[in-house]
């Protein structure tokens, strides 16, 4: 099920902006943009919205009141663009979940989109009589953000300036160094065993000497890292 969003900005220039950058993740759908408060306004209370993105000085109508008069707000997250620092207290008293200043830097951007998919994942829990929605990260591969479930990592392999993530079914090259992404993996699943290779500890079916196997990998164990390593995949 898709998160279904709606974009309002009275500059065409900015709503553009988060057009290009929604298209890096297909789970959500812009079901409408608008210039206009007054004609958003109009559609927010007839329709069912997840996610709304909202400038704050427009025409007519500010995002503020907007926020006010809107009907159905308890069951839309509602995110503040705008280019204006001095009202984030003021936004957040109206309970909105992020506030983006721009211009948006894509990194801020992906932030906030996880921050989302957090919360959507949180009310599907709860609506699925408590699913459990697998953990996962996002990497950037050939322009657009890929989403990969951790439980399905082997192992992360670093190659100067890229990395590759391995998985059962595919491998992943992303330009991103190896402790950067190792920090965003829960250190109780994951560690460094090596400069260039981090594994997932599940997945280690055998050990000799100074190699680690996972499925048909064999991994070199780095001298400075062989004591930490034995120690937490053996004890």
């Amino acid at each position: 099920m898709k998160i279904k969003c709606v974009l309002i900005d009275d500059e065409p220039l900015a709503i553009k902006v988060l057009l290009n950058y929604f298209q890096n993740f297909p789970e959500f759908e812009i079901i409408a943009t608008f210039n206009n408060s007054i004609e958003a306004l109009d559609f927010l209370n007839n329709n069912t919205v997840d996610a709304l993105f909202l400038d704050i000085n427009m025409p007519l109508m500010s995002g503020f009141e907007l926020i006010q008069l809107y009907k159905n707000k308890s069951n839309t997250k509602i995110i503040i663009t705008t280019a204006f620092r001095e009202f984030a207290a003021e936004s957040y008293d109206l309970d909105v979940l992020d506030y983006l200043v721009k211009p948006i830097p894509l990194p801020r951007f992906i932030k906030c989109i996880s921050k989302i998919t957090g919360e959507f994942q949180n009310r599907m829990i709860s609506k699925q009589d408590n699913h459990r929605v697998e953990p996962h990260i996002f990497i950037k591969v050939d322009k657009k953000m890929v989403k990969i479930n951790i439980d399905e990592i082997l192992f992360i392999e670093g190659m100067k300036e890229y990395i590759k993530v391995v998985t059962p079914e595919k491998t992943y090259i992303t330009h991103k160094s190896l402790s950067s992404l190792t920090e965003e993996l829960p250190e109780e699943r994951f560690i460094r065993i090596h400069k260039s290779f981090t594994i997932a500890l599940d997945k280690v079916k055998t050990i000799e000497g100074n190699r680690i196997q996972i499925t048909s990998y064999t991994l070199p164990i780095g001298r400075n890292y062989s004591k930490e390593v034995k120690s937490k995949i053996l004890d």
